[in-house]
């Protein structure tokens, strides 16, 4: 118990603290979401992926291994959460919002402060994170926007803006000049840094005043179950693939935990834009942001127990 409780207050609690501070000053001054999204999206994660990628010394077997699990570990959710939704007999916009919301998790700006405490830095397990998350965010706003768009014309304008963004090729950039070991000139590289040691406080700050947004509306008892298959579903999945594909260490514990963070906050972003449920999409984010304080918790616990 007393393990469970530092975990708790030096790992999940330092998160929160600056995710209320993003609630709060979204509450008081009002910021430019739409300003502070894209700070994220075209600055500091580009920048936060290709200083870490570029760092790292990870196998292309580590990679490749990474994907695998991921992509498997992602259908394994959808096939649930599309038997669930079923069950509950949604009507097909709702249940592709029900979908997302279990098979997108908030990877970057809560998985990857995460990630930095529970292993204090390792370059290695920041690598796998950081893989995640690449993929999380092209799955995310490509797939994610398709089954919300019901016009063909609307797929292939998804698809093409997609290659505009720089997600992408941070990613690719930073695994090539790894590998093939190519210097940077000192008045790239150190910016590069600056630019990957703001990642975590703002990315928190953003989250706490997208959270800030979210209106509560009842009657949606369903969001339950996505709660239950997202929190605790998925790191029970992970846990079985992990022990099927004989995966220990450092990396069976990084995609453990990986697999246990909350509902992400871009799924609602999608939901508002071509959805007509966006409230119900906000409101499974936020209460699976809220819950996971206590799930991610545990998850960690048995990651440090287990392997």
């Amino acid at each position: 118990m007393s393990e469970l409780f530092v975990i708790l207050t030096d790992i999940i609690l330092p998160i929160f603290v600056l995710i209320a501070i993003g609630y709060t000053m979204q509450k008081k001054f009002r910021m430019d979401l739409t300003t502070l999204a894209r700070l994220n999206i075209y600055f500091i994660v580009p920048g936060f992926m290709f200083v870490t990628l570029y760092t790292t010394e990870f196998s292309g077997m580590l990679f490749a291994r990474v994907v695998f699990f991921f992509i498997v570990f992602v259908f394994i959710l959808y096939f649930i959460s599309l038997f669930i939704a079923r069950f509950l007999k949604m009507d097909k916009d709702k249940r592709t919002i029900f979908s997302n919301s279990v098979m997108f998790f908030n990877s970057g700006n809560y998985g990857v402060p995460v990630n930095e405490l529970v292993f204090h830095g390792d370059p290695y397990a920041m690598s796998i994170q950081v893989i995640v998350m690449a993929f999380q965010n092209i799955f995310l706003f490509s797939y994610g926007v398709f089954s919300l768009r019901s016009a063909k014309s609307g797929r292939m304008v998804a698809a093409l803006s997609y290659f505009r963004m720089p997600v992408l090729y941070a990613l690719l950039g930073g695994v090539i000049l790894n590998a093939f070991q190519v210097p940077l000139p000192e008045f790239i590289w150190v910016p590069a840094n600056y630019i990957r040691d703001s990642m975590i406080s703002i990315a928190l700050l953003t989250l706490g005043a997208q959270v800030a947004q979210i209106k509560i509306i009842s009657g949606l008892s369903s969001i339950y179950y996505s709660l239950l298959i997202r929190l605790i579903g998925g790191p029970l999945v992970a846990l079985g693939m992990i022990y099927v594909l004989g995966l220990d260490g450092i990396t069976a514990k990084a995609l453990f935990v990986a697999s246990s963070m909350p509902t992400s906050v871009n799924s609602a972003v999608i939901a508002q834009e071509y959805s007509d449920y966006p409230h119900y999409a906000a409101q499974i984010v936020l209460f699976s942001t809220l819950t996971s304080a206590i799930t991610v918790t545990f998850v960690i616990f048995l990651a440090r127990v287990l392997f």
